[in-house]
Protein backbone atom coordinates (compact mmCIF):
# COMPACT_ATOMS: atom_id res chain seq x y z
CA UNK A 1 0.00 0.00 0.00
CA UNK A 2 0.68 3.32 -0.50
CA UNK A 3 0.68 5.64 2.69
CA UNK A 4 1.12 9.51 2.32
CA UNK A 5 3.27 9.12 -1.10
CA UNK A 6 5.23 6.37 0.36
CA UNK A 7 5.00 2.61 -0.55
CA UNK A 8 4.86 0.06 2.03
CA UNK A 9 5.00 -3.75 1.55
CA UNK A 10 3.28 -5.05 4.47
CA UNK A 11 2.64 -8.62 5.60
CA UNK A 12 -0.76 -8.94 6.96
CA UNK A 13 -2.75 -11.45 8.30
CA UNK A 14 -6.37 -12.38 7.03
CA UNK A 15 -8.15 -10.65 9.67
CA UNK A 16 -5.29 -7.77 10.51
CA UNK A 17 -7.30 -4.56 10.30
CA UNK A 18 -5.92 -1.39 8.40
CA UNK A 19 -5.91 0.24 11.33
CA UNK A 20 -3.58 -2.00 13.14
CA UNK A 21 -1.91 -2.29 10.01
CA UNK A 22 -1.47 1.00 9.93
CA UNK A 23 0.55 2.54 13.03
CA UNK A 24 2.09 -1.39 13.39
CA UNK A 25 3.79 -1.65 10.20
CA UNK A 26 3.64 1.26 9.20
CA UNK A 27 4.03 3.84 12.21
CA UNK A 28 1.17 5.95 11.55
CA UNK A 29 -0.11 7.61 15.19
CA UNK A 30 -2.72 9.91 13.36
CA UNK A 31 -4.63 6.69 12.79
CA UNK A 32 -6.45 5.99 16.58
CA UNK A 33 -9.24 3.85 17.39
CA UNK A 34 -11.72 5.66 19.90
CA UNK A 35 -14.59 3.45 19.52
CA UNK A 36 -13.23 -0.25 17.39
CA UNK A 37 -16.89 0.23 15.83
CA UNK A 38 -17.02 3.09 13.08
CA UNK A 39 -18.85 5.03 14.82
CA UNK A 40 -16.45 7.72 16.31
CA UNK A 41 -14.44 8.70 13.62
CA UNK A 42 -10.83 8.67 15.15
CA UNK A 43 -9.62 6.15 12.87
CA UNK A 44 -10.77 7.63 9.42
CA UNK A 45 -8.74 7.51 6.64
CA UNK A 46 -8.80 8.36 3.07
CA UNK A 47 -8.53 5.71 -0.17
CA UNK A 48 -8.94 7.76 -3.58
CA UNK A 49 -10.57 10.42 -1.64
CA UNK A 50 -13.39 8.59 0.56
CA UNK A 51 -13.13 8.56 3.86
CA UNK A 52 -12.63 4.73 5.27
CA UNK A 53 -12.95 3.85 9.22
CA UNK A 54 -10.22 1.87 9.21
CA UNK A 55 -10.92 0.16 12.86
CA UNK A 56 -13.44 -1.83 10.54
CA UNK A 57 -11.59 -2.31 7.16
CA UNK A 58 -9.82 -5.52 6.72
CA UNK A 59 -6.12 -4.47 5.28
CA UNK A 60 -5.90 -6.93 2.70
CA UNK A 61 -8.46 -5.22 0.96
CA UNK A 62 -6.61 -2.50 0.56
CA UNK A 63 -3.52 -4.27 -1.09
CA UNK A 64 -2.12 -2.04 -3.58
CA UNK A 65 -4.15 1.30 -2.07
CA UNK A 66 -3.18 4.92 -2.33
CA UNK A 67 -4.28 5.96 1.75
CA UNK A 68 -4.16 9.53 3.11
CA UNK A 69 -3.50 10.02 6.90
CA UNK A 70 -3.36 13.53 8.61
CA UNK A 71 -0.13 12.83 8.46
CA UNK A 72 -0.04 12.91 4.35
CA UNK A 73 -1.62 16.61 4.84
CA UNK A 74 0.93 19.69 4.61
CA UNK A 75 0.61 21.92 7.48
CA UNK A 76 -0.06 24.49 5.38
CA UNK A 77 -3.11 23.19 3.57
CA UNK A 78 -6.02 25.39 4.25
CA UNK A 79 -7.66 22.89 6.69
CA UNK A 80 -5.01 22.37 8.68
CA UNK A 81 -4.04 25.71 9.32
CA UNK A 82 -7.67 27.14 9.62
CA UNK A 83 -8.38 24.28 12.53
CA UNK A 84 -5.14 25.78 14.33
CA UNK A 85 -5.89 29.48 13.86
CA UNK A 86 -9.78 28.40 14.62
CA UNK A 87 -8.94 26.37 17.87
CA UNK A 88 -10.59 23.28 17.03
CA UNK A 89 -8.69 21.00 19.30
CA UNK A 90 -8.38 20.99 22.65
CA UNK A 91 -7.08 17.13 23.32
CA UNK A 92 -6.49 16.88 19.58
CA UNK A 93 -7.24 12.87 19.58
CA UNK A 94 -10.68 13.37 17.58
CA UNK A 95 -8.79 16.01 15.28
CA UNK A 96 -7.00 13.75 12.35
CA UNK A 97 -10.06 12.14 11.82
CA UNK A 98 -12.08 15.92 11.43
CA UNK A 99 -9.20 17.36 9.02
CA UNK A 100 -9.64 14.16 7.04
CA UNK A 101 -13.35 14.13 6.78
CA UNK A 102 -13.11 18.15 6.14
CA UNK A 103 -10.93 17.55 3.33
CA UNK A 104 -13.31 14.91 1.60
CA UNK A 105 -16.38 16.90 2.04
CA UNK A 106 -14.14 20.20 0.70
CA UNK A 107 -13.03 17.94 -2.18
CA UNK A 108 -16.97 16.90 -3.20
CA UNK A 109 -18.53 20.19 -2.13
CA UNK A 110 -16.03 23.67 -2.21
CA UNK A 111 -19.14 25.48 -0.84
CA UNK A 112 -20.55 23.89 2.10
CA UNK A 113 -23.52 25.37 3.88
CA UNK A 114 -23.51 25.24 8.04
CA UNK A 115 -25.92 22.26 7.32
CA UNK A 116 -23.60 20.40 4.70
CA UNK A 117 -20.88 20.89 7.32
CA UNK A 118 -22.57 19.63 10.31
CA UNK A 119 -23.98 16.73 8.36
CA UNK A 120 -20.70 15.60 6.45
CA UNK A 121 -18.99 15.56 10.21
CA UNK A 122 -21.85 13.67 12.17
CA UNK A 123 -20.07 10.65 12.45
CA UNK A 124 -17.44 11.87 14.22
CA UNK A 125 -17.00 12.39 18.17
CA UNK A 126 -15.14 15.07 19.76
CA UNK A 127 -15.54 14.47 23.43
CA UNK A 128 -14.15 17.50 24.39
CA UNK A 129 -17.24 19.02 22.48
CA UNK A 130 -15.37 21.40 19.99
CA UNK A 131 -18.20 21.84 17.50
CA UNK A 132 -18.50 24.84 17.11
CA UNK A 133 -14.38 25.44 16.34
CA UNK A 134 -14.44 22.50 14.28
CA UNK A 135 -17.32 23.39 12.11
CA UNK A 136 -15.96 27.19 11.77
CA UNK A 137 -12.57 25.58 10.83
CA UNK A 138 -14.36 24.08 7.86
CA UNK A 139 -16.21 26.84 6.56
CA UNK A 140 -13.15 29.27 7.17
CA UNK A 141 -11.52 26.49 4.85
CA UNK A 142 -13.77 26.80 2.20
CA UNK A 143 -13.73 30.57 2.65
CA UNK A 144 -9.74 30.16 1.83
CA UNK A 145 -10.50 27.59 -0.97
CA UNK A 146 -13.41 29.07 -3.53
CA UNK A 147 -13.31 33.14 -2.46
CA UNK A 148 -16.09 35.13 -2.96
Amino acid sequence: MTVNGVTHHVDVADDTLLLDALREAVGVTSVREGCGVGACGACTVLTGGTSVSSCLALALRYDGAEITTAEGLDENDDVVSSFVECGAAQCGYCIPGFVLMSAELLAENPRPSEQDITDHLEGNICRCGTYPEIRRAVAVAAERRSPK
